[in-house]
């Protein structure tokens, strides 16, 4: 394994000091080091989009290069600035990628990084935007971050790292990651479901929310078919709760939403405010933190939903901290009509036995369609 100290020190004799990105588990010491090193410029963006454009921007007012880091699976936000504003044939942006390879051929992991990480090397060789993988064995790591920093500075271009897993020894970052509340985000999934329609339509954002809200399911012997769990494309789940909303009314329609997912497209907030779709129940499960990737800060709790969403048109905005409000202001959003958003503010974490859905994506999609149609 490369040692995550050996590998920053080795960024920092190139001036490489300024990063931004979205966090991966894959990645997961090269984030936390990131927490603890003072010397570097760390930015958590609300998209890989975003973050190669900050990149940019930095490159343009230093005249230094930027370091962008994402999952594989956020190649797709970051495809329109890399090939629009970064590109030898647009503004000739160099940039230096570090990318978590997800789903590689031949490693065993999720159904929603198989097609992701099956394409993930053909995609830069599509953008013609050059690469190189590194590994646990990857010896010579400190010549291929030379070779990349030589060629960004001589063709003005992105260059990429592709971050195979168990590359890095482990670290653990020493700054705390924990918050001031006290209720536990199942807890908080297992209260909503106790308090809203028995046969209630659920679209459930990617990561731990959607693992929790089936083991509950699995716990409480009820059945899945009514809950679409969105396993994949991080802060869409809203937008396809929406879509599902305006088509079932009156139906209310719940969206068990992260703040993660919610700030990478806030846009769609506006979207469904302005839908005026009176049975769309917008519940953000807020952590401060992408739990599921290591727990790497979100800005969830240094910007305010409630007003975020009063702004953007939805009737209805209130906040839950502890059981008791969140009993009480889960019944309120299902008697009301929205759109209405409830935030629901937890502590970090999970436990450790937590499970993964059992059946298919396409299982789930079919058992879902047929209750819809009931």
């Amino acid at each position: 394994m490369i040692d995550t100290a050996k590998f920053f020190n080795t960024l920092k004799m190139y001036n490489l000091l300024f990063y931004a990105g979205v966090p991966d588990s894959l990645l997961k010491s090269f984030c936390d080091y990131l927490i603890d090193d003072k010397m570097l410029k760390n930015i958590t963006c609300a998209n890989e989009g975003a973050a190669i454009s900050l990149a940019a921007g930095y490159y343009l007012s230093t005249g230094n290069i930027g370091v962008v880091y994402m999952q594989n699976s956020g190649i797709g936000n970051a495809v329109n600035p890399l090939l629009s504003l970064a590109d030898k044939e647009v503004y000739s942006i160099p940039m230096l990628l570090i990318i978590g390879w997800r789903g590689e051929p031949g490693i065993k992991d999720e159904p929603q990084h198989i097609k992701q990480g099956k394409v993930t090397d053909k995609l830069f060789d599509t953008m013609e935007i050059p690469y190189k993988v590194l590994c646990n064995t990857s010896s010579d790591f400190e010549k291929i971050i030379a070779d990349a920093y030589q060629y960004c500075m001589k063709n003005n271009e992105p260059y990429a790292l592709l971050i195979r897993e168990g590359t890095f020894e482990p670290y653990t970052a020493v700054q705390s990651k924990e918050n001031e509340y006290t209720l536990e985000r199942e807890k908080a999934i297992k209260i909503i479901l106790d308090n809203i329609e028995n046969d209630a339509v659920i679209v459930s954002t990617t990561g731990k929310i959607s693992r929790e809200l089936f083991e509950l399911r699995e716990l409480l012997h009820q059945p899945h078919s009514s809950d679409f769990l969105t396993v994949g494309s991080m802060g869409h789940a809203s937008q396809i709760a929406l879509g599902i909303a305006i088509n079932k009314l009156p139906r209310n329609i719940y969206c068990l939403d992260g703040d993660g997912a919610a700030i990478m497209h806030m846009g769609s907030m506006a979207i469904i405010g302005t839908s005026s779709c009176s049975n769309y129940k917008h519940i953000i499960i807020n952590n401060g933190a992408h739990d599921s990737v290591g727990g790497q800060a979100t800005a969830g709790f240094d910007i305010d939903f409630v007003s975020i969403a009063k702004a953007c048109g939805y009737k209805t905005a209130i906040r839950a901290i502890n059981e008791e409000e969140l009993s009480d202001r889960i019944k309120t959003i299902k008697e009301i009509n929205g759109p209405a958003l409830l935030e629901v503010r937890v502590k970090t974490g999970s436990r450790k036995n937590l499970g993964r859905p059992t059946g298919t994506p396409l299982e789930n999609k079919n058992n879902f369609m047929a209750f819809l149609k009931k």
